[in-house]
């Protein structure tokens, strides 16, 4: 008697776990639930949860047997999606030029995107997002496309030379592309190869990014044979970001691990929605709510060509109220660039102001390098493991900086 009432409850347990399984599957909406292509198999599961439950779930396993997600155009995220990405890999293919992940709202004849609200791609275990294996475009809106390497603004892409082919990068090479966005988290993803910048925001307000790895060296394996490419930034920050933290993030890249920049808005093409610029929305300056402000970066350990953080504006624009605490740079610049120039009319005093860093190591040719007027900013606990004689290394007259405290910047060793 016992035993069968073992039994009898062994089954309703099996049978409230099948249920339960069967339940949660049924509400979990994910590609393999679709036909088409990789790319029209998850944006149709990511529209479908638009209009439902929110939520679209990425497995590891592609139901066509593949193991990757391999994709030939950017998946477009309208609001109030949430992307979970478990244990899998997402591919751009070799015929791909786009981005990986859009904003929904921006594109190419989109010149007024409205605002999307509420966007989050999330990673579960072990997820990879890569470039292709031999990209058609690579590097920003100035570089020529080339086969082999060469002297001037140039990158590798497999279109270069064809005919009807566009011969100039642009905005399609950014792996994360989000704009006009208010409200959006990125979190626990590993990004290699990619085609120029890997994470790329345009008045984008409220994120949170924290926990990405990049593998986006200056070079890459293209059947056999190694292929330069460039541009290769971590994350930037272009027009109007606002309330970013920014935590845990590591890597090699190519160009800036992190970069906040306003600029080109006295170049040619200014209108949005086009092709002819390494940004999807207009260059227009709009007044203050196109400076960047309220952001908040720690937990930085890098290698870079250039630089672990660059901050660079024009003579309108502004970028404040940044703070920095913790950053382990390895490269061929600096640390910091509070102030770049050589991008359009130079900042003018005090527009880069309320820039704190605190602990912060590198080598390269300083530490930290000022070259613009900047105001009421701070540099605390730092150590120089660089050659050069000078920790902060000005490139602009230091009388025009204003209130600029130093402590604890020390050479390795002395």
């Amino acid at each position: 008697m016992q035993k069968l009432f073992r039994n009898y409850w062994t089954v309703i347990l099996y049978f409230l776990l099948v249920v339960g399984c069967s339940e949660r599957n049924l509400t979990d909406i994910t590609p393999n639930q679709f036909k088409g292509t990789d790319t029209e198999r998850i944006q149709a599961a990511i529209d479908k949860a638009a209009e439902t439950t929110g939520k679209v779930i990425i497995p590891a396993d592609n139901s066509n047997g593949s193991g990757i997600w391999l994709l030939d155009s950017a998946i477009l995220l309208p609001s109030n999606i949430k992307v979970i990405l478990e244990n899998c890999t997402i591919q751009l293919s070799d015929s791909c030029r786009d981005n990986m992940f859009r904003s929904g709202n921006a594109g190419i004849g989109i010149t007024d995107p409205q605002w999307v609200r509420n966007v989050s791609i999330i990673g579960i275990g072990d997820v990879l997002l890569k470039g292709a294996d031999n990209p058609r475009a690579t590097g920003d809106g100035a570089r020529t496309l080339v086969s082999e390497k060469q002297p001037g603004r140039v990158s590798y892409g497999s279109d270069a030379g064809k005919k009807g082919k566009k011969q100039k990068g642009d905005w399609r090479n950014i792996m994360i592309l989000m704009a006009y966005v208010d409200g959006f988290k990125l979190k626990n993803v590993n990004i290699e190869n990619a085609h120029a910048w890997a994470v790329s925001f345009e008045r984008t307000l409220n994120a949170e990014i924290s926990d990405i790895t990049f593998d986006c060296p200056d070079f890459q394996k293209v059947n056999g044979k190694e292929v330069f490419i460039r541009n290769r930034d971590g994350i930037d920050l272009r027009h109007g970001c606002k309330n970013f933290r920014i935590n845990n993030i590591s890597g090699t890249t190519e160009d800036d691990f992190i970069a906040l920049s306003t600029l080109g808005i006295y170049s040619d093409n200014l209108e949005g929605g086009t092709l002819n610029s390494t940004m999807v929305t207009s260059k227009k300056w709009s007044g203050p709510e196109d400076d960047t402000e309220n952001i908040y970066i720690t937990n930085i350990v890098c290698k870079s060509a250039t630089r672990a953080i660059a901050i660079r504006a024009n003579d309108v624009a502004s970028i404040n109220n940044v703070y920095i605490n913790g950053v382990i740079f390895e490269g061929g610049y600096n640390a910091m660039l509070v102030g770049g120039k050589g991008y359009g009319k130079d900042s003018q005093p005090g527009k880069i102001n309320n820039i704190h860093a605190m602990n912060i190591m590198g080598d390269g040719r300083s530490l930290i390098q000022i070259e613009e007027a900047i105001a009421d900013c701070s540099f605390i606990n730092g150590l120089y493991r660089g050659d050069e004689a000078q920790i902060i290394l000005y490139n602009t007259d230091e009388a025009k900086t204003r209130n600029i405290i130093t402590h604890g910047l020390k050479k390795l060793n002395e």
